[in-house]
């Protein structure tokens, strides 16, 4: 059988971030978690594919030029003449960390059913409110199953923000739901207080049922655990020019370092230590790579420099 190459299937939201520092715009670049993630990988030259929903107009087009521009396939990207690209407005605080406002029209939005081809060994990317959603929630769950059934890794970052906390009770089941779905869960440690109230990594394990968890804790490090033993990778102290895309290129790292290490799913259960050292350092280049800039994204000349 012929062996077909390796993918990564990313859904999410689209949107325009306009970035704020002291209450005045320096940046505008297209975003979201998925997408952040994607267009660092297709800057890579890895084979990417997007799933998302935009609006037929002028930011729509910014954005699906840039995505052509940066190598991910758009032929499930799907656009609706009846809304409007969400805008989201970013406000850069003294550290360089951002708040959020979102502006988004889901007037009309009737979200495509159509799924890609998945094959073993393919990754699958998904997370942030996006994928709590009740709204796309019925094709988030058919393309996990469809992944889940075809052995392919499936990896989910929560991004689980306190502005959602009135609404924790009526999304918990989603989220533990998601999380029973990964090969890889990824998250903060403000992202796991925010969700169970501890950001002590064997309890976060015990919550979700996740073999592999990674906890990310900014510049005290990176925690994982997997079903033998857990370990802890140190970051580097940096002065970021800003963070809004530092965790889902993380991610992207962390992909990037999965497919090029030649990590199978069947290996996923059983990783080394050094593995999991080489996985990890790899996502924080990345992520500490997008921090000093305003980008959202690896640059083009990291990319090309990448050895891992």
């Amino acid at each position: 059988m012929k062996k077909h190459p390796r993918k990564v299937i990313g859904i999410g939201e689209t949107v325009l971030d306009i970035i704020f520092k002291n209450e005045q715009p320096v940046a505008a670049k297209p975003g979201g978690s998925t997408f952040n993630a994607l267009v660092s990988l297709g800057r890579t030259q890895t084979p990417s594919l997007f799933i998302s929903d935009i609006g037929y107009d002028k930011v729509g087009d910014i954005i699906v030029d840039f995505l052509h521009q940066n190598n991910i396939n758009i032929q499930y990207v799907n656009r609706h003449k009846a809304c409007k690209t969400a805008l989201s407005l970013a406000f850069l605080n003294d550290r360089n960390d951002a708040n959020y406002e979102f502006y988004k029209d889901y007037l009309n939005q009737n979200p495509h059913t159509e799924l890609p081809e998945i094959n073993e060994d393919d990754i699958v990317l998904f997370g942030s409110f996006y994928a709590i959603n009740p709204g796309i929630r019925h094709i988030l769950l058919d393309l996990l199953n469809k992944a889940r059934a075809q052995k392919a890794i499936i990896y989910y970052d929560p991004n689980f923000r306190a502005s959602h906390l009135k609404e924790l009770d009526e999304l918990k089941a989603a989220l533990l739901e998601n999380m029973a779905f990964a090969t890889f869960l990824r998250g903060s440690d403000e992202d796991f207080q925010n969700i169970f109230g501890t950001t002590q990594l064997q309890q976060v394990q015990q919550l979700t049922g996740s073999n592999n968890v990674i906890i990310t804790r900014n510049k005290n490090g990176v925690d994982y655990y997997c079903a033998t033993y857990s370990g802890h990778v140190p970051t580097t102290a940096i002065e970021p020019l800003s963070t809004i895309g530092a965790g889902d290129n993380f991610n992207a790292g962390f992909i990037y370092a999965l497919i090029s290490n030649g990590v199978t799913y069947s290996d996923t259960q059983h990783l080394s230590q050094s593995t999991w050292k080489k996985l990890i350092e790899t996502a924080i280049r990345f992520s500490t790579e997008v921090c000093m800039s305003y980008d959202n994204y690896i640059s083009t000349q990291f990319a090309n420099q990448l050895q891992v």
